[in-house]
């Protein structure tokens, strides 16, 4: 059974940072395909980074080199380092597992496992 477990959001000023963590546990961690997205209220969920064990990464615009993603084989966590934060960025993060398709930038519907999301807040 594959379980996804967010970590690591919080309230933080604009131009702040944070680091999100996503415990993986029960998916293959040898080829590996999994991202970051993020929902605000009202909003669809927008993808915001992926990476896969070739290894390649994708962002999305709106967070290209503000955000980086990064997976520790070892400790089977994925992460999410946030820099220069804005109020905008505010919204819940979901880590995601198993994408049946590779897009520019991450697409919700091509993955297949989630977590259960952290709250991230920026004010300004």
């Amino acid at each position: 059974q594959v379980q996804l477990v967010e970590s690591g959001g919080g309230s933080v000023e604009a131009g702040g940072s944070l680091r999100l963590s996503c415990a993986v546990s029960g998916y293959n961690s040898r080829q590996y395909c999994m991202g970051w997205f993020r929902q605000a209220p009202g909003k669809a969920r927008e993808g915001l980074a992926a990476l896969d064990s070739d290894p390649s990464t994708s962002y999305a615009d709106s967070v290209k080199g503000r955000f980086t993603i990064d997976f520790d084989n070892a400790k089977n966590t994925l992460y999410l380092q946030m820099n220069n934060l804005k109020p905008e960025d505010t919204a819940m993060y979901y880590c995601a597992a198993d994408c049946s398709r590779w897009r520019l930038p991450p697409n919700a519907a091509d993955f297949r496992y989630w977590g259960q999301g952290t709250q991230v807040t920026v004010s300004s």
